[in-house]
Order: C-alpha cells, then sequence, then structure tokens
C-alpha cells in the first residue's frame, strides 16, 4: 500500500486500514529528523574539549589549531541558504538522506586524519553535510505536519535539539575524549548516519519533480552568497585573532560586501528561478530573522566563554566542565517540548519575548562570576535560567519563520532561519571573545593576577550578551505586535475547510482552544479563533498570567543566585564520585 505524509488530505485518504501507519511513519520522520539536527549541532561543540588531544596528536600550533572548530563553522554558515533553496527543488527526502551519507563519509575520514590538511578538510565536508541536514530536516517537518498544533509540537522536538546538542556537545566530547581518545569524537557518527540515511529515505514522502528542475536551479546565486558568506564569517573569526583593524578583517569584509551586491544583482535582474525571491520574503519572515541573529550573537558565546572560565579560571577538568552542561541540556529539552503549546496558549510575541527575558537574566547573572568559587553558583544555577529561555526562544523564533511562508518554500525559510543562527552565532563569538581578550590584556597591564583578568574579560562578555538578548526581546515584543491578527479575522466567518477542526489550519492562537478537542472537529472552538479566548478579552489575561510566572521565576533565581548560589563548593563531578 502506498501511504504519503506530506500533506494532510494524504492523512485523511485511508481512514480505517491506513490510520496508525501514516503516524508511525510521521513520527519515525520526525524521528530521523530531529537526530540529524541533534548531530548538526552536536558536531558544532563535542571537539572543542578534544582539541588540546588533537592539538599534541597532529602537531597543530596554537594559531592553526582554531580551524579544527572554524572549517565546520564557515562551512555550516555558507552552504545553509544552498542547502535550504536545494530541498526546495529536490525535495527533503533526496537531500536529507544524500547529507547524511556525507556527514557519516565525512566524520569517518575525519577520525582517520593522519595530517592536519585531512582533519581541516574532513570538518570542512561536517560543515557542508550539516548545513544541507540542517535545512533539509526541519523542511521535511514543515512539509510534513499540517500547520498548527501538531507542526508547533514537531517544531519544539526539533528546536530541542538545538540547545540540546549545543550542551550535549561538551558533557560527551570530556567523556569520550577522557575514556576512548579524541578520533571517537568523530567516529561516533558514520553508523548514526548511515542508519538515520535509511530512515529518512523510507518515511519522508517523495515531493513531485518540476520540470527543469535543475536547469532553473539558480546556481550562480547560490554560489555567489555561500562563498560572500564563508569569506565574511571566515573575516569575522580572523579578527578575533589579528583584531578588528587587521586586513584579515576588513579585506574580507570588503570582498563580501561586493558578493552580496552581485548575488543582489542577480537575484533581482539576471536569475529567472532566483534562489532568494526577494518578494518572498514577507515581513514576519524578516523580523524573525533578524531576532534570530541577535539572539544567536548571545547564545552561542554563552557556551564557549563558559567552558573557557570553568576550566582556565576555576581549575575543572575537561569531564567535570562538561558535566556543569549537563543540567542546562535536560532544561532546554523540557522547556522545549513546552514551547510549541505555550506558543498555542499565549501568541508567540509572549512566548519569545518571555524566553529572551529569560535569557537575559540569565546572562547577568552569569556575569557575577568570582576568580574563585562554585561552579554550581556561578555557571550551572544561572545557566539553568538561560537554558530555559534558549528552549522557549529558539522554538518559538523557529515557527515565526516557517509559518510566513508557503508550504512549498519551506526550505527557503529554514535555510534562512538557520543562516541567521549561525551567522550570528559567529560574529557574536567573534565580537564577545574579542572584547573578552582586549579587557584581560588590559587588566593584566595594570598587575591584575591572571585569573581575575580572565574573569574580569569573561565577565564583560557576558554583559554583552546581556545586553544583545535584551535587544532581541525588545525588537520581538515591538516587531511581533499582534501578528496573526490578519490572519486569523477572516477566517471565523465560514465553515471549516476541511474534515479536521478548523485549528488545523489556524495560527497558533486558535490552537490552546483546540488542544482538547481538536480530534473531534467540536463547532465549539470554531467560534473563538477570532479574538483569541472566549468573554471577548483578546487574551490579556493569559499573557498577564505568563509574565507573572516569568518574574517569578526571575525572583527566585535572583534570590538563590545571591543568597547561595556564590557560596564555595565542588565542582559538579564532586557529586558523581568523578574524579579529575
Amino acid at each position: 500500500m502506498n501511504f504519503r505524509v506530506g500533506t494532510l488530505r494524504n492523512r485523511t485518504e485511508d481512514k480505517q486500514p491506513a490510520r496508525s501507519e501514516p503516524g508511525t511513519r510521521l513520527g519515525l520522520l520526525l524521528t530521523v529528523c530531529c537526530v540529524a539536527q541533534f548531530m548538526v549541532i552536536l558536531d558544532l561543540s563535542i571537539v572543542n574539549v578534544a582539541l588540546p588531544s588533537i592539538q599534541s596528536d597532529l602537531g597543530f600550533t596554537p594559531v592553526n589549531l582554531q580551524w579544527v572548530v572554524d572549517a565546520y563553522a564557515i562551512c555550516f554558515a555558507g552552504f545553509l541558504m544552498l542547502g535550504g533553496r536545494a530541498s526546495d527543488r529536490f525535495g527533503p527526502r533526496r537531500m536529507l538522506a544524500a547529507a547524511l551519507i556525507l556527514f557519516a563519509f565525512s566524520s569517518l575520514a575525519g577520525g582517520a586524519a593522519t595530517s592536519q590538511v585531512m582533519l581541516i578538510t574532513a570538518r570542512s565536508l561536517q560543515g557542508l553535510s550539516g548545513a544541507l541536514m540542517a535545512a533539509a530536516s526541519l523542511a521535511a517537518i514543515a512539509m510534513s505536519f499540517p500547520q498548527g498544533p501538531a507542526r508547533h509540537r514537531a517544531i519544539a522536538l526539533w528546536g530541542a535539539m538545538n540547545g540540546a546538542g549545543g550542551a550535549a556537545g561538551a558533557l560527551l566530547g570530556g567523556i569520550i575524549t577522557q575514556e576512548i581518545g579524541w578520533r571517537w569524537v568523530l567516529l561516533i557518527n558514520p553508523p548514526i548516519g548511515v542508519a538515520a540515511a535509511g530512515v529518512a529515505w523510507a518515511v519522508i514522502a517523495e515531493t513531485k519533480k518540476k520540470e527543469g528542475a535543475a536547469r532553473s536551479f539558480d546556481l550562480p546565486g547560490a554560489f555567489t552568497l555561500t562563498i560572500g558568506q564563508m569569506i565574511l564569517v571566515y573575516g569575522i573569526v580572523e579578527a578575533g585573532t589579528h583584531g578588528w583593524g587587521s586586513p584579515f578583517f576588513y579585506v574580507p569584509l570588503i570582498i563580501a560586501i561586493a558578493l552580496f551586491v552581485l548575488f543582489g544583482l542577480i537575484e533581482a535582474k539576471w536569475a529567472s528561478a532566483p534562489l532568494v525571491p526577494f518578494k518572498a520574503i514577507t515581513k514576519p519572515l524578516a523580523d524573525a530573522n533578524t531576532i534570530v541573529f541577535i539572539f544567536s550573537a548571545a547564545l552561542f558565546p554563552m557556551w564557549f566563554v563558559s567552558s573557557l572560565y570553568l576550566q582556565e579560571v576555576l581549575g575543572l577538568s575537561p569531564l567535570n566542565a562538561g558535566l556543569a552542561f549537563f543540567p542546562m541540556a535536560i532544561v532546554i529539552m523540557l522547556t522545549a517540548r513546552q514551547a510549541g503549546k505555550l506558543v498555542g496558549m499565549f501568541g508567540l510575541r509572549a512566548v519569545l519575548t518571555s524566553g529572551l527575558v529569560l535569557l537575559a537574566s540569565g546572562m547577568l547573572l552569569l556575569a557575577r562570576i568570582g576568580p574563585t568559587g562554585s561552579s554550581l553558583g556561578y555557571v550551572v544555577l544561572p545557566g539553568l535560567l538561560v537554558a530555559a529561555g534558549i528552549g522557549l526562544s529558539v522554538v518559538a523564533s523557529t515557527i515565526a519563520a516557517t509559518q510566513s511562508v508557503q508550504p512549498a518554500q519551506a526550505g527557503l525559510a529554514s535555510g534562512l532561519v538557520n543562516t541567521s543562527r549561525q551567522a550570528g552565532g559567529g560574529l557574536g563569538i567573534a565580537l564577545l571573545i574579542s572584547f573578552a581578550t582586549s579587557y584581560t590584556t588590559h587588566q593584566i597591564g595594570q598587575n591584575k593576577p591572571v585569573p581575575d583578568a580572565l574573569t574580569a574579560g569573561f565577565r564583560f562578555a557576558y554583559l554583552v550578551a546581556a545586553g544583545l538578548a535584551c535587544l532581541a526581546a525588545l525588537l520581538a515584543f515591538t516587531l511581533m505586535r499582534s501578528p496573526h491578527a490578519p490572519a486569523a479575522a477572516p477566517r471565523p466567518a465560514g465553515p471549516p475547510a476541511g474534515e479536521p477542526a478548523p485549528e488545523a489550519s489556524q495560527p497558533p492562537r486558535a490552537a490552546p482552544a483546540g488542544q482538547g478537542g481538536e480530534p473531534g472537529g467540536k463547532p465549539v472552538p470554531a467560534a473563538q479563533p477570532a479574538g483569541a479566548h472566549p468573554g471577548g478579552a483578546p487574551k490579556s489575561r493569559p499573557v498577564l498570567r505568563l509574565a507573572a510566572v516569568v518574574v517569578g521565576v526571575l525572583a527566585v533565581f535572583a534570590v538563590l543566585d545571591f543568597t547561595v548560589g556564590a557560596k564555595a563548593g565542588p565542582p559538579i563531578g564532586s557529586y558523581l564520585c568523578i574524579r579529575r
């Protein structure tokens, strides 16, 4: 029997005998997409703890060692848009399966590397395949799940992989490097990648082939945009090493700007089927990407700075430093799982703004670090607040981006939001680490002890990150005012468009009312989408309740941090009987 998972109609055609099997296939589809995204984000961070071992084994100099991380990051950011558009043109089934196989092969090559060039090349291929995986996995979800609560829950699980993969990378990197060697940080990927590719090919529905898809694919625009992004990220990374006045920064910057101008000309005047159709970039999509770019510039450096602080200032082992991030990973997954439901209950603006407020507040508490003290108080406790903000903001911003376009352009939206996330993160790391290094050098020049100087530099980075998160929260509150009103207003007057309850095709505001009655398609929820809640109050009370919860959480964490958080204590690994 032939079952499809691509549309709502496919899943309702074969009611009796086929009902469970499409549901099973959707579950497998969601699982493989989440596994792919987890691997993508995991490999952005998992090698950080292993860098000293890699350096001694392959003879990297301190300057060249950065390319083990940078090669992945630059190629990832550079090829994200190409991956998103390729998913639209050729289908997420082909793209995700091919990307998983390439990721497995490049990981095998990296784990078996015998030279610096071989490892850097393998990491570059990992970044390329990771970009294709990220775009194709989100596109597969957006094209397979109907808009509404089902898609929100799916994107929530996918979004949880973003934060969980980053946090788990430090933990797994420490365990694997300490117990079996750095090469297995990469060698764990091939069997998982091959198996996931097989599942993806089996469960993702084949999309209709478009006539002349390969011919109309905008390769000049794709390569111009990709190379421009790669050169820009390269310049930003080098600025963190050589300084912002160095030609290593401004020469790549000038070249990248020229390539972006050329890309705009190609898309606007010469391309018959542009890679990025500017007319399709709606204001909600542009606003969502702006917010993602800014808060990612605060989020990515947090992991980097916290790892350095734990090891270089507090003297934790790589394993104990990784364990400090484990509670954060759990909180990210728990909050991200609930974020889709919260969006349905309170709306995108309320949930996204709340998440960013939690993120900014956690950064401010992290800025209270000292040269001596407990990792539990200085990093783990504020990190839990940051983690809750990550789970809410990543999921809410992803929903905002993907629901602002038609399903056929889901790959474009996923490519844009992932590009904004990685580009913002790369810029944030370069900016914040450069600021922290300069401030630390200044402190040492004033005869401050090295631990105190390092702590002052890291504290400055946290404060800048908090400012960026506050800016993102302000933009979310102002730019996303009543984002669903225009779409919801005309629908209540007409009858339901299909078999399911109207909530399946409504924006997230209508979702909570149908959360319990959705399967039966009851007529009562159908009268509610226009305003939000019954009784005429347009959701002011629920939003106020959410605001009260956020304020209460902030108050509890502030009291804990200022009373017991900064007291001296053993590293978190000591509670698990792990020796340094």
